[in-house]
């Protein structure tokens, strides 16, 4: 990469861009991360509302389990209406569904059933076009590289003509090479050619030259109108900027993921990414279909559901990106908010209005809430949410708000026919001259069989983990991750809690769980981890971009 050069007419880049979202692949890759079926439906369904354009599945060919989700989303999702009234022909076809492949003939086999029985899909496959990864994970030359690119482009395009290539770790790769390869798969017949950032390493400058220069080096790409994408991760910080340059210089599609999650520092912020476009469209000269009043929703979704939380300074969609303390910048939002804000937090999905509801709230009231927060319950869900809401808003003694309402749903529904444990009840002693004590009573859901086990530790969740496991007779299991958030304010607000446990023989598994008693709540979450362990075939380990 060299100098800066001039970019690309702002005038020529009136087309939408397409959001292509990958939070349940790339994101999903995220130490500690490992989404359901279940959960990945329920995510997908959101993006769906979110209106991006393309939703990443999964990696159909890493395990059983992967192939099973993607088909989901594609069966569920992939067949979705959006809006049946609207004239327009986006609001009535459902996203594009995609999974990605190696540049191998089983994985793209295996994308290709799993992603059948969505209306639109898109096979994604890759292949390393660097020195340093052709070197220490390919073994190939160039020529082979590019022989295995093309075979597996037109591969895909046997099973779908919805095709797109990403030369792994593209910007450590010559750029004569890249172009080389870039121009072969376009000859293949990919439709989108992503340009990948897979370790973070671009400056938003180079990046831009170079995607202005794979359109300028290759006639067919306007010729053939193949869209042009980037997908940028964060491990300088850059992710977003540098993308946002390449928008600049003539991509037409960006990758992104649900508050920035993904290998290492993560990949480019999909809420960050749209908000930029949609606030600068001026020097932009580009904008893209997200319905983004449902940011704020879908970032507090994904969140709960891979238990990965987001920062209160985090740009757009943390919990301080529309508040104000110094008392200049008070005064001048009192006055107009354009002077302090960029952005209206309405058009975000913050608009500062509550759902209240409290113990005397009814059936009819949870209900709205439950529908005006986006959630599809079936009738035994709901009772089983009405439930949890009643118990929560006793402890409370006050109203529950949207939050809590939203976190109560989601601890619910780690609950599943599949579970092996069943929590039943718990005791915790603690004391000022002994370590806590705590008892737990387990069923058994295969046999019904109530098993009781006894801790101690250094604290009362300790003990309580420890006493789980002596019920269960479990061993090689250890705790890796404990976080407690806050969802609502005030001292009786609901704890949501997130752990994560190693399994010896195997596999990272995240559990959840949310109520007013930040002991049981972590207790609940140990044991929906330990439930994860057993239901979930945990993904392979292989290198993804």
């Amino acid at each position: 990469m060299g100098q800066p050069i001039d970019h690309v007419a702002t005038d020529a880049l009136g087309a939408d861009i397409t959001i292509f979202d990958t939070t349940l692949r790339d994101g999903e890759q995220s130490p500690g991360i490992s989404l359901d079926a279940r959960e990945k439906v329920e995510i997908a369904e959101q993006l769906a509302r979110l209106n991006v354009d393309v939703i990443e599945a999964g990696f159909s060919a890493a395990s059983p389990g992967d192939f099973d989700a993607v088909k989901a989303v594609a069966e569920v999702v992939g067949n979705a209406t959006r809006d049946a009234e609207s004239d327009d022909e986006s609001e009535r076809t459902p996203p594009v569904i995609a999974a990605l492949a190696r540049a191998k003939e089983s994985d793209i086999e295996a994308a290709a059933k799993s992603l059948a029985p969505a209306r639109r899909h898109r096979i994604h496959t890759f292949l390393s076009t660097s020195d340093i990864h052709r070197k220490y994970m390919l073994k190939a030359t160039n020529d082979e590289i590019l022989d295995q690119a093309i075979r597996a482009v037109e591969l895909a395009r046997s099973y779908t003509d919805d095709v797109e290539f990403s030369p792994q770790d593209a910007t450590r790769t010559d750029f004569e090479f890249l172009v080389d390869i870039v121009a072969a798969a376009v000859e293949a017949g990919a439709t989108t050619v992503n340009i990948p950032d897979t370790v973070g390493y671009a400056l938003p400058h180079d990046f831009g030259r170079w995607i202005k220069q794979l359109h300028e080096r290759i006639p067919a790409i306007e010729a053939n109108d193949v869209v042009v994408s980037v997908h940028c991760h964060n491990d300088l910080g850059l992710a977003v900027a540098n993308s946002l340059e390449a928008v600049r210089n003539g991509a037409r599609q960006v990758e992104v993921a649900v508050n920035g999650i993904g290998e290492r520092a993560g990949n480019c912020s999909l809420e960050e990414v749209v908000m930029a476009i949609r606030t600068r469209k001026d020097l932009l000269g580009a904008d893209h279909r997200v319905n983004t009043p449902e940011l704020t929703r879908t970032s507090r979704m994904v969140s709960s559901l891979t238990g990965y939380g987001v920062q209160k300074n985090k740009a757009v969609v943390g919990a301080n990106a529309f508040a104000h303390e110094s008392g200049i910048h008070q005064h001048g939002v009192l006055a107009d908010r354009l002077t302090y804000e960029i952005m209206k937090s309405e058009d975000v999905g913050v608009d500062g209005s509550q759902i209240v509801l409290g113990k005397h709230s009814g059936r009819h009231a949870f209900r709205k809430a439950v529908d005006e927060l986006g959630f599809d319950l079936t009738d035994e869900q709901f009772q089983d949410a009405f439930v949890r809401f009643k118990d929560v808003a006793d402890a409370k003694g006050g109203l529950v708000d949207t939050d809590e309402v939203r976190a109560i749903i989601v601890s619910q529904s780690t609950t599943t026919a599949d579970d092996a444990l069943v929590l039943e009840s718990f005791e915790v002693v603690t004391g000022s001259d002994e370590p806590p004590r705590a008892t737990v009573r387990v069923r058994l859901a295969e046999t019904g069989e109530v098993s009781e086990g006894t801790g101690t530790g250094d604290g009362p969740v300790n003990a309580a983990c420890e006493a789980v496991r002596a019920a269960v007779g479990i061993e090689g299991v250890t705790l890796t991750g404990f976080n407690v958030s806050a969802v609502g304010s005030g001292i009786e607000a609901v704890g949501e809690v997130a752990v994560t446990v190693q399994v010896s023989d195997g596999g990272t598994f995240t559990g959840r769980a949310a109520t007013t008693d930040i002991v049981g709540a972590s207790i609940q979450a140990y044991v929906d981890a330990l439930n994860r362990s057993q239901r979930i075939t945990h993904r392979s380990e292989e290198f993804r971009p």
